[in-house]
């Protein structure tokens, strides 16, 4: 048996599938997938990650007598031109229709098959007694709670019948090549999962309350992690669930699992709004570029948006506020919004970008009710009152009273200041949001 081992989404050698159910000859590869890249702009920071993230992998593989062949092309003339030298090829699942398309040519040409370890559980296991799938959380999690109260979950042991397929592996593309620049990322970005969960740890005492304070280092900063499978999400359940205060938490992975799910069995709501409700959407694209700029003159979503396209980072919190404000008070198509997400977001996870952005527009499963309207002053008002944020980000702002934050066109009262004016009445715009909503 000659088998590929084709790593993408799971850039370890830890609770590893494809290592557990490998065996005999073994090639494993990562591509980095022209397909993918030529729609991305040259200093996304992503690349710059996934690319340090491979390199660490092949030095993990060859610490285990393995190693790691890296290439950069299309995925499906890669595996053509190994189609007579192998008998299959392994790899994890993914659902995003890409992914899917991808797969299934790939299968045309060499049996595949799919293991699923980028998520807790299987979509299938966690379907009602009738068969059908929830469509909402609270049940969904319910349903799933002997998961959660099994001391922990079995994970992958790395198989001993397996020997590495002869290979040059000493051909590694630089990012240049790839057409991307070094880029200087987060600091907890070159720290190591482990490292990251050690720190977290002393802070699930107050996780659920803190974590929505997005002035402070609440978080668990390893969602990047997560998502590029730099620790799976069995290691991350079974590291954390055996401390106290972890069940929020754990919540949050589960939440994590239903958006999976959602896009699992609702494929077509990565596109189309998933409880079938036709709004009139606006669609001003000056809106949207003052909203993505951060130029709406609403110092919070100012600040976010440029803090994001500054770092490819943004806070729960705060994602929750510029979704609403761009699908209720500006009245923008969410697809908007959760494609400019996919091109900005460090740690874009498509289930869960689609999920949370279909949420807040009121539109998806088990989702905010559409009367609910996130008024950006109150938010910032009681989840950063001295506005520290505001001011690390917007840093002409620095010597503004915060109280001046939290008041629509507090800042513009300030005549010494040319800060943009509102582009929209809070007041006025959730109205029209409910009308047209209802």
């Amino acid at each position: 048996m000659k088998q590929i081992l084709w790593f993408r989404r799971d850039l370890r050698v830890e609770d590893s599938a494809l290592l557990h159910y490998a065996s005999g000859d073994v090639f494993p590869i990562f591509i980095f997938d022209k397909n993918i890249l030529d729609k991305l702009p040259a200093d996304d920071k992503r690349v710059t990650f996934i690319y340090n993230s491979v390199l660490s992998l092949k030095n993990q593989l060859q610490k285990i007598g393995l190693d790691l062949a890296i290439f950069h092309g299309d995925p499906q003339e890669i595996f053509a031109s190994f189609k007579n030298d192998f008998d299959e090829v392994l790899c994890s699942c993914d659902f995003d229709s890409y992914a899917v398309k991808r797969d299934n040519k790939i299968a045309s040409i060499l049996p595949i098959q799919r293991f699923y370890d980028s998520f807790l559980i299987h979509p299938s296991n966690g379907l009602k007694k009738d068969g059908t799938p929830y469509k909402v959380f609270t049940p969904f999690y319910r349903n799933l709670m002997p998961l959660w109260d099994s001391d922990n979950i079995q994970e992958y042991i790395t198989s001993e019948n397996i020997q590495l397929y002869k290979y040059d592996f000493s051909n590694i593309p630089t990012l240049e090549s790839l057409g991307f620049t070094i880029q200087k990322l987060p600091d907890f970005l070159y720290q190591t999962a482990e490292e990251l969960i050690s720190e977290f740890i002393p802070k699930l005492s107050n996780y659920q309350e803190s974590r929505d304070y997005f002035y402070m280092n609440g978080t668990s900063n390893l969602a990047v992690h997560l998502r590029f499978g730099l620790i799976s999400p069995k290691q991350l359940f079974n590291r954390i669930k055996k401390y106290p205060h972890s069940e929020f938490f754990i919540r949050e992975l589960f939440w994590r699992e239903f958006y999976n799910y959602i896009l699992y069995y609702f494929p077509k709501s990565e596109y189309e709004n998933f409880n079938g409700k036709e709004i009139i959407w606006n669609e001003n694209e000056e809106y949207f570029k003052a909203w993505y700029e951060g130029k709406t003159g609403v110092p919070i979503i100012d600040a976010a948006m440029i803090h994001l396209n500054n770092t490819g980072l943004m806070h729960n919190r705060l994602r929750m506020i510029v979704a609403s404000f761009l699908t209720k008070n500006l009245l923008l198509p969410w697809q908007w919004g959760e494609k400019y997400f996919a091109i900005k977001l460090l740690d874009y996870e498509a289930s869960s970008n689609i999920g949370s952005w279909q949420w807040g527009a009121s539109t998806g499963a088990d989702s905010v009710p559409y009367f609910r309207v996130f008024n950006p002053y109150t938010q910032s008002a009681k989840f950063d009152k001295e506005g520290l944020f505001i001011k690390s980000v917007l840093k002409n702002l620095e010597e503004i009273e915060s109280k001046l934050f939290h008041k629509e066109n507090g800042v513009q009262s300030n005549l010494f200041l040319n800060y943009t004016n509102t582009i929209v009445n809070i007041k006025k715009s959730r109205q029209e949001a409910i009308e047209a909503f209802r």
